[in-house]
């Protein structure tokens, strides 16, 4: 078996230990656990595209989890590493993620074989949309059916294709440009998508960090400020996940990335070691850092705060046992193997899982995928009233007390909420509800013993609720 088919299955077994770890605790049927836990069907698709003369044979990967919500939702990455257990673990994974964040979606992922980084752009376009002409002739793309997103190697370029495509072929369907999310803002996106699973990552472990009792266990004061941090990864999730870490006062002083890492004891400034990436095409000679050249060691160095953001796999029985890290936050999907876990959690680290705090990456295509349907921006109907109704208050309070605020002061305190306001807003209140229910969880039943766990544990139950009020399993 070649390597990535092997990391593939590897992933969906760890996956699927994670679930079944989970499932003995619900008490459901035998039947039920099982329907919820294969994949629902799979999809794939060889088809030819001819750039300059040339004809190559690409394949494509849908995978489609569960149905008990619609549409499905989940990415689709570009790698010559795809395999069919790999989409299937993903899309697995996006099943339980939506539901322990209340997403009202059912999990799906996708892959196709073709390397983003060595292919032109009109190689990438043809790939693009020719896969997206043979989702749609087996109806496995809509606003209704299966909202793929941007994934590893992708983004809203292959998202605005995606979209323009469908729209050929679905002509005059209002909803139409809810059939992808990710995409770029003049054509239907959402202000806030780009930053939201970073940011997600931040509100996560905000809110792990305001428990004394949670914290106290590892050595650890409450908050954010002055924790050190490694990330593994300094793509969209990695820097952003860095970028509000850092404002929140947590010290980022290792980046590790896949030609290279750094390391700086006195904390690194996020912003110019992404201006220094964006000129060198590397964040390595960054100026004051020490280079690590064997960037994997980096995941064993000593740091409060370990943020995998790359990709699965990552941390294995090979190196768990090294991993000196108080917290290991799981910003990618899958980078901590099952064996690897228990290693972990024998050592005392807490993990918090990647089901949870990735999540808000879907939580804003859900919020996309809303704006689709309403054809209508956030914050249009109401951002004038509320600044208005405000101004009014402020100036009462200013006649009563004979006091006249500073106009930027007052500037600030009317504003009235734009879409990136209220899907921040959003994001946020997503994300804190989610983590208080999955330590509910864990606290009411501690023989869960993890986050991982409890948070299956709850998706598993919510899903098996959706279930039985279907009338599917009576």
């Amino acid at each position: 078996m070649s390597d990535h088919l092997e990391q593939g299955k590897k992933f969906l077994d760890t996956v699927l230990h994670y679930y079944d770890k989970a499932a003995e605790h619900t008490g459901l049927s035998k039947g039920l656990l099982e329907r919820i836990r294969h994949c629902n069907s799979v999809y794939k698709v060889t088809f030819p595209v001819e750039v300059d003369g040339e004809i190559h044979n690409i394949e494509g990967i849908r995978a489609q989890h569960s149905m008990h919500k619609l549409p499905t939702k989940g990415g689709i990455r570009y790698s010559m590493e795809v395999s069919e257990d790999e989409v299937k673990a993903l899309a697995t994974l996006m099943t339980f993620k939506c539901a322990v964040v209340n997403v009202p979606f059912g999990g799906a992922k996708g892959g196709v074989k073709i390397n983003p980084h060595i292919a032109s752009e009109e190689m990438l376009e043809k790939v693009t949309r020719r896969f997206a002409t043979e989702l749609i002739k087996k109806n496995l793309i809509g606003p209704a059916v299966d909202v793929p997103a941007p994934d590893y190697g992708t983004g809203g370029r292959e998202m605005g294709w995606i979209a323009d495509t469908y729209m050929t072929f679905k002509f005059g369907d209002t909803n139409a440009q809810g059939c992808v999310t990710g995409k770029p803002v003049g054509i239907g996106g959402i202000r806030g998508r780009t930053e939201a699973t970073g940011l997600g990552v931040f509100f996560g472990l905000r809110e792990f960090f305001k428990f004394e009792e949670d914290t106290k266990k590892l050595g650890l004061s409450t908050g954010l400020r002055g924790k050190t941090v490694i990330i593994q990864g300094f793509g969209n999730v990695g820097y952003h996940s860095a970028k509000f870490l850092a404002e929140e006062g947590a010290k980022i002083i290792g980046i590790a990335e896949y030609d290279g890492g750094i390391y700086d004891e006195n904390g690194l400034n996020i912003e110019a070691v992404d201006k220094h990436r964006r000129q060198t095409k590397s964040i390595t000679k960054f100026p004051g850092a020490t280079d690590i050249p064997d960037s994997k060691s980096m995941l064993t160095m000593a740091c409060d705060i370990l943020v995998p953001a790359a990709l699965e796999n990552q941390i294995t029985v090979e190196n768990a046992s090294e991993i000196k890290a108080k917290v290991v936050a799981e910003a990618a999907n899958g980078p901590v193997t099952m064996r690897a876990e228990e290693i972990l959690l024998e050592k005392g680290i807490t993990i918090i899982p990647d089901l949870y705090l990735n999540a808000g990456g879907v939580t804003v295509s859900y919020f996309e995928w809303l704006k689709n349907l309403q054809n209508v921006r956030f914050g249009r109907m109401g951002k004038r009233a509320d600044e208005k109704s405000f101004d009014r208050i402020i100036g009462s309070v200013e006649e009563l007390t004979g006091k006249t605020l500073d106009p930027a002061v007052r500037a600030d305190i009317t504003h009235g909420s734009d879409e990136e306001d209220i899907v921040r807003s959003g994001l946020e209140d997503t994300m804190i509800l989610a983590y208080h229910e999955m330590r509910d969880a864990l606290i009411a039943k501690p023989e869960l013993g993890d986050l991982r766990t409890a948070a299956f544990y709850i998706s598993i139950k919510k899903i098996s609720l959706s279930y039985e009020m279907l009338g599917i399993f009576p």
